[in-house]
């Protein structure tokens, strides 16, 4: 057990942790009302919660995963991006098949 101080490093991640989940909560809450409420067109309302799940995506990233501008952080982003890249083909892909597969036997 080490005797020495607290830093007040363990009560900066908390803090980090407890913004980033309030500010989460806010982005699913406003895409929620928006839905609810309906007072925008389909198109805006549409463009807005996709807008709202970006910024909660990159969000995410920043408090919750810790990806920031540091070296080390831009290597996880760029096997994260290729991670997603090759979700993106797959799914994609999968999708492209299925479709032309049913256009042809129908």
């Amino acid at each position: 057990m080490s005797m020495m101080p607290d830093s007040g490093e363990g009560h900066a991640r908390l803090h980090r942790y407890v913004i980033g989940f309030v500010l989460s909560m806010a982005l699913t809450a406003a895409a929620f009302a928006l839905v609810m409420y309906g007072s925008w067109s389909r198109t805006l309302t549409v463009a807005a919660i996709l807008a709202a799940a970006v910024a909660q995506i990159l969000l995410h990233l920043h408090y919750f995963l810790h990806l920031d501008a540091s070296s080390r952080a831009r290597w996880n982003v760029l096997a994260l991006l290729f991670a997603v890249l090759i979700m993106v083909l797959i799914v994609g892909g999968t999708m492209w098949i299925m479709l032309h597969l049913h256009y042809r036997l129908s």
